[in-house]
């Protein structure tokens, strides 16, 4: 959800909130970047003379490009994820693929991002991306070295200058400065899922940059089929999600990378320029399971634990369940649900360091449709709180808020006018929320990628049944696993599972 500290400020709803616009989005929710590994890899050692990458970079338009874009797009994904072993894994991936890349001489600057998205993408100058998501669903470094390969395609090929030419850069400009310094992260989200023009190629483009990066994956002395493969892997992961319907994929590779399968097929074609699959190149399992085992998975800390039908939040000090049957999804500006019936739920937080009443801060005017009569003081798990009832269009809505000390919490369920859902939703919401203990907040640790070797009698339904966080073990173990049906695990080998 949000970040711990910082209530000084609506969180997503920017002081006014219309009832309808919030809940009709989630309802239009609910109908709802790149590829590579080595075979020869020689381990990486520091430089006598290492090479500054703002110094060699110095005076590069095209890098000064990138810079204006870089803290926009971290500040997007949840900021920078930093974990040493996994940081030389990727660079030792990238070192690999420059050697042999269509220019050997340009520099990169790698971030790990930390968000849970499947992502990858270029900026000019050298500025590449992967989410610390992608990381997770790869299985070796072929994949991962698919993926930058792709990526620095876009940069050697000059792309991201091409489609400038095509913008207003000045308008860019201008507006990077405004978003770097707006606080609203929930407003850079979207304006990097909208207007990251400098990140978006054309179809012409991406296949360009498809068979660049494959011929740099195979020269690299990585298995070249591995970005057909991943790009399966990617497709397979993106049905997953798309089943929960309130999944956000717009901040995805696939959202941003044409996915036909023509595109795969093409990939496999260059691939074959290299030898049967199979007898060419190396996948890098080994040193990449170990380089990722221990990553975080998933929600981090700062914003708040999904466990099945709760969510907790260590740093707030909270805790609430909805009702079986219901999705969550975990957003950065707010925590949403949705159920059968078409019910939608929305939870925030606000900062009130003036300490109004509760009936009076639900009558202050950010709730449309408001029926006044219907608000009423009350108390949730000795906390002191405030309801109401509002209706618009097509929607009836319960409206809860909470205080503990200057903040208030604020609970929004919809339902289609006249359903009987609305009352034991909300009543379900409010009788769950309460304050969690030190020892509660102390247990609370996030989900991560633990690499487990295969053990006598394991089997795939075993081995899933220790997976955390999904209600859908058996599916998320073989995703994340690239397990297909028929698929048997042989002791001594080793795979990922989400666990604590």
């Amino acid at each position: 959800m949000w970040a711990p500290g910082p209530f000084a400020r609506t969180r997503g709803l920017r002081g006014s909130l219309n009832l309808l616009a919030a809940v009709s989005l989630a309802a239009l929710l609910s109908s709802c970047q790149s590829l590579f590994e080595q075979a020869y890899v020689a381990d990486v050692s520091p430089s006598n003379t290492p090479q500054i990458v703002e110094e060699v970079q110095k005076g590069d338009p095209r890098a000064q490009m990138g810079a204006r874009e870089h803290p926009r797009i971290v500040a997007s994904y949840g900021g920078e994820y930093h974990d040493e072993k996994t940081e030389k894994l990727v660079a030792r991936i990238a070192g690999a693929l420059t050697a042999v890349s269509e220019n050997p001489n340009q520099s990169y600057r790698i971030t790990i991002l930390n968000s849970p998205a499947i992502n990858a993408f270029a900026l000019p100058g050298g500025y590449l991306y992967v989410t610390r998501g992608l990381l997770a669903l790869a299985n070796d470094a072929s994949e991962v070295a698919a993926v930058l390969s792709h990526e620095m395609a876009h940069v050697t090929a000059n792309h991201g200058i091409e489609r400038q030419r095509r913008e207003e850069a000045e308008v860019i400009a201008s507006r990077v400065v405004a978003e770097v310094l707006s606080s609203d992260l929930a407003g850079k989200q979207a304006l990097a899922r909208g207007k990251l023009r400098l990140a978006a190629f054309s179809r012409q483009q991406e296949l360009q940059a498809d068979v660049i990066g494959v011929r740099t994956l195979g020269e690299a002395g990585y298995d070249p089929y591995a970005a057909a493969r991943f790009l399966d892997s990617m497709a397979a992961y993106s049905h997953f999600t798309s089943v929960d319907p309130y999944s956000d994929q717009s901040l995805d590779f696939l959202s941003s990378h044409p996915n036909a399968p023509q595109r795969v097929e093409l990939a496999r074609r260059h691939a074959r320029a290299f030898g049967p699959e199979g007898t060419h190149g190396e996948t890098g399992r080994d040193y990449y399971l170990q380089g990722i085992d221990g990553l975080l998975y998933g929600d981090s800390p700062q914003e708040g634990y999904v466990r099945g039908q709760t969510f907790l939040h260590a740093g707030l000090g909270i805790r609430f369940d909805v009702p079986n049957g219901f999705q969550i999804d975990n957003k950065v500006e707010a925590v949403l649900a949705t159920g059968p019936g078409d019910v939608a739920i929305r939870f925030d937080g606000i900062a009130d360091s003036d300490r109004r009443s509760l009936s009076n801060y639900i009558s202050s005017g950010w709730v449309t449709g408001l029926l006044p009569e219907t608000i009423r003081a009350t108390t949730v798990n000795g906390l002191e709180a405030a309801t109401a009832k509002a209706s618009a269009e097509r929607w009836d809505f319960d409206v809860t808020v909470i205080r503990i000390g200057p903040q208030i919490f604020r609970f929004l369920t919809a339902v289609p006018k006249g359903s009987p859902a609305l009352e034991p939703t909300a009543e379900k919401l409010r009788s769950s929320f309460r304050r969690i203990t030190r020892q509660e907040a102390a247990s609370l640790k996030p989900l991560r990628v633990r690499v487990i070797t295969v053990g006598q009698g394991d089997t795939i339904g075993s081995l899933a049944a220790r997976m955390m966080g999904t209600e859908r073990k058996l599916e998320l173990f073989k995703l994340i696993n690239a397990l297909n049906t028929g698929s048997t695990l042989a002791p001594g080998s080793r795979v990922k599972i989400i666990s604590e």
